[in-house]
């Protein structure tokens, strides 16, 4: 465990060095605080917390996001889930870019120890208006994953993803983003419908739900998680 926090310490700190010598750049990001309901390998009631942080420079924009799930069950832990994603865009054009993106999820109830993708690729706006964005991506990766029990696994990729953002009015956001990773041995599909209502000034609520598919899972573990969220968000 002390390795994977110093790989989350080490990720975030190498990507956020060139950012912060930039006293131009402007920053953005999100709290949100919720109440999960899980089905899948996990299926319990728990608290979750997602922080997303954004950079926008002239030509690049760095995201980071960090996603943490706990449940115990009296003494029992029954859910615990670490989820670590940096990624940098190069803007070529007003429609298109250029990206790397880094993920690292711990999830003890998966049935795999880590996950981690390392991703390259190209990027385009399809539509960009004042009300309705939807971008789409993809590139070639590299995963590793370790089951449980089993030795660790380094596999090439196809990463494909969808990013959609529809402003419904003016205190209201619709967001679909859905990715895939395809692999010789595995493909993860995931995706997170969105809906989120501002309620005052920087504070909103949103609700989720995420489905998540993994083609082969260690034994007893199933291949579809779900978890359905309300939030609170704070925007700063």
């Amino acid at each position: 465990m002390p390795f994977k926090k110093q790989l989350i310490t080490c990720t975030v700190l190498a990507a956020l060095t060139p950012t912060l010598a930039n006293a131009a750049s402007t920053w953005n990001g999100e709290a949100e605080l919720g109440v999960v309901s899980t089905t899948g390998n996990t299926e319990t009631n728990t608290f979750n917390l997602n922080t997303k942080l954004e950079n926008n420079r002239e030509q690049w924009k760095h995201l980071f996001l960090f996603n943490t799930l706990h449940s115990n069950n009296g003494d029992v832990s029954t859910a615990e889930r670490y989820v670590l994603i940096a990624k940098s865009d190069y803007k070529i054009d007003a429609n298109s870019y250029a990206f790397g993106r880094f993920s690292f999820e711990d999830d003890r109830f998966s049935g795999f120890d880590y996950q981690v993708t390392e991703t390259l690729g190209y990027g385009r706006s399809l539509i960009k208006d004042a009300t309705f964005k939807l971008d789409v991506e993809g590139g070639p990766g590299m995963r590793q994953s370790k089951p449980d029990n089993g030795s660790s696994d380094n596999e090439a990729i196809l990463y494909l993803a969808g990013n959609l953002k529809w402003d419904i009015s003016k205190n209201a956001v619709f967001t679909e983003d859905l990715f895939t990773e395809i692999g010789e041995d595995i493909t993860i599909t995931k995706s997170v419908t969105g809906l989120k209502t501002q309620i005052n000034g920087d504070l909103a609520m949103k609700v989720t739900f995420t489905a998540k598919h993994t083609s082969k899972v260690p034994v007893l573990k199933k291949k579809v998680d779900t978890e359905t969220a309300i939030s609170l968000v704070y925007s700063f």
